[in-house]
């Protein structure tokens, strides 16, 4: 039993009119502080190593710096018919893919109301996990070769995935509670 505090302002009063003009927004969109900086941190290494696979696949594999033995052999897996998607050299493919995430993954698209941004980021990350699939089902069944650096790029890939699946999943409002004794009869 504290003191009178004064009176107790309606229940309401302090909220903005625009939340009120329209039901469902009032719970505001939160994003994970860590989303942004682990998804836009991913992106950049995939970037640098799809520049040096890139690089590599314009010099003719002079400057690839991997073991070649049987099984891990980048060289192998780099120049082989597999390597190219539509006579384009999937190097090149990673470094636009992960641009255009570093891009879709900056802090300001997360903050945006709205699913569009959230979508594309999912469903770019969901296109390049797919090719990844691909190419190390060639690695594993057709090439008999694995490259080290092709799998960095894989993990990366994966993880970006994963990090902006569960990053999805904490930014949606969480749904309205309805108390057992206010169901609909």
């Amino acid at each position: 039993m504290s003191g009178a505090s004064g009176p107790r302002p309606p229940a309401g009063a302090g909220q903005s009119t625009k939340s009120a003009a329209r039901p469902g927004s009032s719970r505001e969109r939160i994003v994970p502080v860590w989303l942004p900086k682990a998804a836009l941190a991913i992106c950049l290494l995939g970037l640098v190593v799809s520049a040096y696979l890139t690089i590599d696949a314009f010099t003719g594999g002079a400057t690839l710096a991997c073991p070649e033995g049987e099984t891990i052999n980048c060289a192998k897996v780099t120049e082989s018919e597999w390597s190219k998607l539509f006579g384009v050299p999937v190097a090149p493919l990673g470094l636009v893919f992960f641009a255009g995430l570093a891009w879709l993954c900056r802090p300001v698209l997360f903050r945006r109301p709205g699913k569009r941004w959230d979508r594309l980021r999912l469903t770019g990350v969901g296109v390049g996990l797919a090719m990844v699939l691909y190419l190390v089902w060639a690695e594993l069944f057709k090439i008999h070769a694995i490259c080290l650096w092709c799998t960095v790029v894989h993990v990366l890939t994966f993880a970006l995935f994963l990090v902006l699946l569960f990053g999805q999943i904490l930014i949606e409002p969480p749904p309205a509670r309805v108390r057992y004794k206010d169901r609909p009869r």
